[in-house]
């Protein structure tokens, strides 16, 4: 099949690097589709996940990825006694009103995509299916197959040089021919690889689908330069979808199409970091070509951020450049060669090691999935245990705000003493005082020690044999918690070997929230910031305003979304976690600015084992 980026001859190069590196899994997705040739070549060994944003390609990978062979037809051979293609090519057609396709893309239209004659059989045939499966006399894979083939068989006879971005001005010899529709090609019949794995097709953006879906391997294959698709193969979306839409100018564009930001040059990249962020896969395949708009560097350079252990690979293949009409963009020096860049997503949940109420860890794959397409830097302006900043991939820098100074101190520490010396001090702590599970008089003689000298080490092995872990104070600023049933194990030892920041630069601050406004201007208008209070309308330790420290009223909620009204007036884009149901109680006031604003809400999960509580996320953006 002539296309635009057709992957056909490079199906084995792919196969070569998936054996390689050892790639193995049972789910795997090609998530920009096109013709469907790569989902097509692998359906013997995996389950397929197929999507793309133009209707006519689902149509291509329903018909691949649905039909283990060329369908038999059962239905419409009893009715019919013949094959649906000899039916349909031994049908004569006449010329009718709502023939779209001859009306608009023949001489009829003053254009010469084909022929009168040709376009009338395309036409006649297409309605002449839809009306096929309507009676009932094709089943749904079956219907997919007789339209894919109807969609191959048309390119065979355009006046094209192979997309539709414009006519030749003479009939050239291939679409003089008289149209015949024929089967579609397909590589190879299939088993599905176990009982009840169905491939799937999904024809929609990208970006947003990966937020729904998870596999083993994601096979990437985004346009390659500024040629946008949906004006490329107009002409097969039309026949495809038979919707009669608005056309436009001398080609008949479509006037409402989607536009892939893949192909603008401003856009890619913003493009191609969300879609890291968001793949829940655990192998990422990502074909690209160094006459791309984004340059093979600087795409490395990003998936490297969210590569475990920072590592990418890249095997590179020479092809034969695909001829289009669009040469400002394309290498006219340098030969095409084709990319294909390897790496294992990281998608680990490094939690923190200081156990800390109202932390975020459990709820994090839901959170990060409302982030923005570009997160240059985040500020974590509540950030408490850290959680969640500190597993955010921001691709400059993150930020990390608490006022509380004994929390600070004991972040500081996680983030900047290497993770085996810091265990090598907690032992030797351990092995001082003889701190055993429920040994409360070791226990009192290490918080004795620490508030004599508010050491961050001292605190950080304290809340791990404290009563729920929690860090209290008295009035005099003395730690009061009582001693628990916790004790220093491999799997807090396991947290501080993992903890660590996966963002390329870290700042820590020791300042309250309401600070940021002050500085404001010294943050890029990329970044992100992010607000997890005390729940107002919750009963826990941590807003009760009992532990020495400040608690959390009405008037520092007010104060909260007031701040918040600002950051958003000046431009910036924030996340606020908050709740406003619980226990048969309404946060009235939440609710009301929500709607004042036209903010968005997304549920996000529930959190808490003795407080449980359904959580939300407000922002002032779309995050698709």
């Amino acid at each position: 099949m002539r296309y635009l980026g057709n992957k056909t001859k490079l199906l084995s190069f792919i196969e070569s690097v998936i054996e390689k590196y050892h790639i193995e899994g049972e789910v795997f997705a090609d998530l920009f589709a096109g013709t469907g040739s790569v989902g097509d070549y692998f359906k013997d060994r995996y389950q397929v996940i197929a999507n793309d944003y133009m209707g006519y390609s689902s149509v291509l990978c329903k018909a691949k990825l649905w039909n283990m062979q060329t369908p038999k037809f059962s239905k419409f051979k009893k009715q019919y006694y013949s094959s649906p293609f000899d039916w349909l090519n031994e049908k004569r057609y006449d010329p009718q009103d709502n023939f779209f396709i001859y009306k608009n893309y023949t001489p009829q239209a003053d254009r010469m995509y084909l022929t009168e004659e040709n376009a009338i059989k395309i036409d006649g045939m297409r309605l002449d299916i839809e009306e096929l499966y309507r009676g009932e006399m094709l089943e749904e894979e079956e219907y997919a197959f007789l339209l894919a083939s109807l969609l191959e068989s048309v390119l065979k006879v355009s006046n094209t040089s192979g997309t539709y971005q414009a006519y030749f001005k003479f009939w050239e010899q291939r679409s003089l021919k008289s149209f015949v529709l024929e089967p579609l090609e397909m590589c190879r019949a299939y088993r599905p690889i176990w009982p009840g794995a169905e491939n799937q097709v999904y024809n929609e953006n990208t970006n947003a689908l990966v937020r729904r879906i998870s596999g083993d391997i994601a096979y990437i294959d985004p346009p390659y330069t500024t040629t946008q698709y949906t004006n490329s193969y107009h002409l097969l979306e039309t026949i495809a979808r038979y919707d009669y839409p608005e056309i436009f100018g001398k080609t008949g564009r479509r006037v409402n199409r989607e536009f892939s930001g893949y192909s603008n040059k401003q856009q890619a990249i913003v493009e191609f970091e969300d879609l890291f962020r968001q793949l829940d896969f655990e192998h990422v395949l990502v074909s690209y070509s160094n006459q791309s708009i984004v340059s093979l560097q600087d795409l490395v350079r990003l998936a490297e951020l969210f590569a475990v252990d920072h590592k990418v690979y890249v095997e590179t293949n020479d092809y034969r450049e695909y001829a289009t009409n669009n040469l400002s963009y394309k290498g006219s020096e340098e030969h095409l060669k084709e990319a294909l860049i390897y790496f294992r997503k990281d998608r680990s949940i490094n939690k923190s090691p200081l156990n800390y109420s109202g932390s975020k860890d459990v709820v994090l794959p839901l959170l990060f999935k409302q982030l923005p397409k570009h997160v240059g830097t985040f500020v974590d302006a509540m950030g408490g245990a850290f959680n969640v900043g500190a597993n955010v991939v921001a691709t400059e820098k993150v930020v990390y705000y608490e006022y509380n100074p004994y929390v600070y101190g004991i972040v500081d520490m996680l983030v900047k003493v290497p993770p085996e010396e810091l265990i090598a001090q907690v032992n030797g702590l351990v092995a001082q005082f003889d701190l055993h599970k429920k040994d409360k008089e070791a226990y009192l003689k290490l918080r004795a020690a620490y508030n004599e000298n508010k050491s961050p080490l001292y605190l950080f092995t304290l809340q791990i044999y404290a009563f729920q872990n929690m860090i209290r104070f008295n009035s005099s600023q003395q730690m009061n918690t009582p001693v628990g049933n916790n004790e220093w194990n491999e799997g807090t030892r396991d947290r501080i070997l993992n903890f660590r920041v996966k963002a390329p630069s870290c700042e820590l601050r020791c300042e309250r929230y309401e600070e940021l406004l002050e500085k404001i201007e010294s943050f890029p208008r990329d970044t992100v910031f992010y607000f997890d209070p005390p729940y107002f309308i919750t009963n826990a330790e941590y807003n009760d305003g009992k532990r020495g420290l400040d608690g959390w009223d009405a008037t520092k909620e007010a104060a909260l979304l007031q701040f918040l009204l600002k950051l958003h007036e000046k431009g910036y884009r924030f996340m606020l976690s908050n709740v406003l149901e619980h226990n048969g109680k309404e946060h009235h006031v939440l609710k009301e600015w929500i709607e004042s604003h036209y903010f968005r809400v997304t549920e996000i999960g529930v959190t808490g084992i003795k407080y449980p509580r359904k959580e939300v996320v407000i922002t002032n953006y779309e995050a698709i």
